[in-house]
């Protein structure tokens, strides 16, 4: 088995957690590969080969990310498209979609022997100016600064499904129902199961509520402000358009499907009653966030 190690330097004790990493899965004879440019920093690990970046998802079984979930968001169309699932290993805080922490890190010697198991995860494709961009988690459009007023026209399948003024709409994924639609009001949804979140920021209405559609589902958003404002489209976390009157937005299931690996069996189940009950890891009691 070969692995392909993605490491998030910024997170703290990151290193830390590749040194070990690198330390179990060597000792289960998996071959270890990284990406060149983090030669320097881990010149000490002899058992690692440093490659080109685009060579290391083609030349691994596994991609093992070290970081958050936000890390994983970086590597997952990668991922998807080279048909490689992910273990994610958390330094960060939430980590939805990391199945170990760093106490559980014996735990992968179980991945050359097979031990695991792995979920499918849904993707979203969003199409803005003839352009597409696949995602994980959601895609966020919402009014800009200078937009004081929005509304916003969503469609289901040449249907109008909503007509509504608000900050904006979300578009997510079972998986991504932890993230932002979570923090607007949406509910958790199991991560296996294929459907499209509809979600509303802060609408000027009494009846705002999330509505769950079919994963066959095509939607359409066009918004509606006055000149000179405009909206944001943000993908997973990046913006990738500033779009202004008129302007439509595509969205519907990706071809791509992305398998995350549960080593530990439960481990969504797992972050649910442990992370979202008890108070985020590293901040006390009296943390104001």
């Amino acid at each position: 088995m070969t692995a392909y190690l993605f490491p998030n330097l910024d997170k703290k004790n990151c290193y830390e957690y590749t040194i070990e990493a690198c330390s179990v899965l060597k000792k289960s004879s998996v071959r270890l590969i990284m990406d060149e440019c983090y030669r320097e920093q881990f010149r000490a690990l002899d058992s690692v080969t440093f490659l080109p970046g685009a060579q290391c998802i083609p030349e691994c079984d596994v991609v093992i990310v070290i970081g958050g979930d936000g890390t994983i968001l970086k590597c997952a169309e990668a991922a998807a498209a080279g048909r490689k699932p992910i273990l994610g290993i958390n330094c960060g805080r939430l980590g939805f979609m990391a199945s170990l922490e760093y106490e559980d890190l014996h735990l992968l010697s179980e991945l050359p022997k097979g031990r695991y198991n792995v979920i499918p995860r849904m993707m979203l494709k969003v199409t803005l100016d003839g352009r597409s961009y696949t995602l994980l988690n959601d895609v966020v459009i919402s009014k800009a600064d200078d937009c004081k007023i929005a509304d916003f026209k969503v469609m289901k399948d040449g249907r109008t499904l909503s007509y509504l003024r608000a900050d904006g709409v979300i578009f997510s994924t079972a998986t991504g129902s932890t993230a932002y639609s979570m923090s607007a009001g949406g509910p958790i949804i199991e991560p296996d199961m294929q459907c499209i979140e509809f979600t509303q920021i802060c609408a000027h209405s009494l009846f705002a509520r999330t509505m769950i559609l079919s994963h066959t589902s095509d939607i359409k958003v066009i918004l509606h402000c006055k000149p000179g404002c405009h909206a944001h489209v943000n993908v997973d976390g990046n913006i990738i358009g500033r779009i202004s009157e008129g302007a439509e937005i595509s969205v519907c299931k990706s071809e791509l499907m992305l398998d995350i690996i549960d080593i530990k069996g439960g481990s969504f189940f797992n972050s649910v009653n442990e992370k979202l009950m008890q108070p985020l890891k590293g901040m006390s009691g009296d943390s104001i966030v």
